[in-house]
């Protein structure tokens, strides 16, 4: 017992370098793209009380078996979040800022689930909010932001698939259908798809065994549930889509896990991972959620991508790798480690990732150090550089071998060495 307690709860982990590089880099790259459009970051709590999760709908996975629920020490029913759209939501109708309201986020949430690759108990996404507006030229922005920046990852083999699930009265009524359609053919499911009949037959649409998919791919659609207005805003997300040239296929059995969702849903998959995890990303539109929240009825619209499963597609398509090495330069001192402590500090406030020895070590041990951190250049600094006014430059990595140059001329041969 004691040993497991000092390692990392199951369905977590450590990110550390280059793990940990990757990461922000991955969310300075999105935070780039989407600021650009006018979104803004915004930091939500990652605990809530436990009703505004439970906005989700009672029928969700997310809400019945996947919450990391307690009660705190002042007897308040809290919980850790598992999507961060309620918590943004929350926080609009709180502060009531002026619309549009346009934010970004990133960071950590929390579900108790079979931990798995590219699945974990806490996990990391991405995002963007928008709220003020029905206007479906808004879904498109947001689709688009999110399939620019599967671009700049250098992402190729991604597909974005379409559906509306129209106003929640289309979705009362398509449920209706769709529960009679099932219930004639329940003894054709498995017995997990008749168990989730029960409580949410949309997600009876989203199973992927065996014995199901006969009976999902003849249910009736959505698409002919939609209200005039629901259909022509589906058409012109379509339409927009085509005009900004981003491929998509329509999917009439998208429905997302989330009981807000109304009118555009989608979701991001991938060719390169495996077909069980192969969804990296979604969103959809949630008009009504403002107002379950209190405040007044507000359209809004959003999505999440998974950063550890993007990651895996990263992988699998050998793109945006993580960094080859921490440092540039180390330097390795034998004169009592003054200069080191001077130059390192001076090259630093130059840009330069640099690092030293400590505790007055040997010349062998430190040109050791040097070559295990990764540094493509070492710095060498003894008693006959002192006198001369030199310090050495040897390439660590390279054929470049070693030379000597003046003190004061160290900042313009690095930059010309490395860039």
């Amino acid at each position: 017992m004691k040993d497991s307690v000092y390692r990392a709860p199951k369905g977590t982990r450590d990110l550390v370098w280059p793990d940990s590089e990757r990461r922000r880099s991955f969310i300075d790259l999105f935070a780039g793209i989407v600021s650009r459009a006018g979104y803004a970051e915004i930091v939500p709590p990652m605990f809530e009380h436990i009703e505004v999760f439970q906005r989700l709908g009672d029928g969700t996975d997310v809400v019945r078996k996947e919450m990391y629920d307690f009660e705190d020490k002042g007897g308040r029913n809290i919980a850790l979040r598992p999507e961060q759209t309620a918590s943004i939501v929350r926080a609009y109708a709180e502060h009531r800022p002026s619309l549009p309201w346009k934010v970004w986020y990133a960071g950590p949430n929390f579900r108790y689930e079979r931990a798995q690759k590219g699945r974990f108990r806490q996990f990391d996404q991405v995002g963007v909010e928008a709220l003020g507006t029905d206007d479906p030229h808004l879904d498109v922005e947001v689709i688009a932001i999110a399939w620019r920046f599967y671009e700049a990852l250098g992402l190729r083999q991604v597909n974005l698939l379409l559906n509306s699930v129209g106003t929640s009265q289309d979705r009362t009524r398509y449920i209706e259908a769709l529960s009679g359609y099932l219930e004639k053919r329940k003894d054709d499911l498995s017995t997990e798809a008749q168990e989730t009949l029960v409580s949410n037959p949309l997600r009876v649409l989203d199973s992927k065994r065996n014995e199901d998919i006969g009976v999902v791919s003849e249910a009736p659609s959505i698409l002919e549930h939609l209200s005039d207005d629901a259909n022509s805003h589906f058409n012109r997300v379509q339409e927009g889509l085509e005009k900004l040239k981003i491929p998509y296929s329509v999917e009439p059995n998208l429905v997302r896990g989330l009981d807000y969702y109304v009118q555009t849903t989608f979701e991001f998959t991938t060719e390169s991972i495996d077909a069980a995890q192969d969804a990296i990303g979604g969103g959809g539109r949630y008009d009504g959620l403002a107002a379950e929240m209190g405040a007044p009825a507000t359209p809004g619209v959003g999505f999440a991508l998974g950063l550890d499963r993007t990651l895996m597609a990263c992988e699998a398509e050998k793109t945006f790798i993580g960094p080859e090495q921490l440092l540039q330069i180390y330097v390795v001192d034998t004169t009592g480690g003054e200069n080191s402590l001077v130059i390192t500090d001076q090259l630093r406030q130059n840009g330069f990732k640099v690092d030293r020895s400590f505790g007055d070590r040997s010349m062998k041990a430190q040109m050791k150090a040097a070559d295990k951190s990764g540094a493509k250049i070492a710095l060498i600094i003894g008693e006959d550089e002192v006198e001369k006014g030199v310090v050495t430059i040897r390439d660590l990595r390279g054929e470049e071998g070693q030379e000597e140059i003046a003190s004061d001329s160290i900042i313009a041969n690095l930059e010309k060495r490395l860039g």
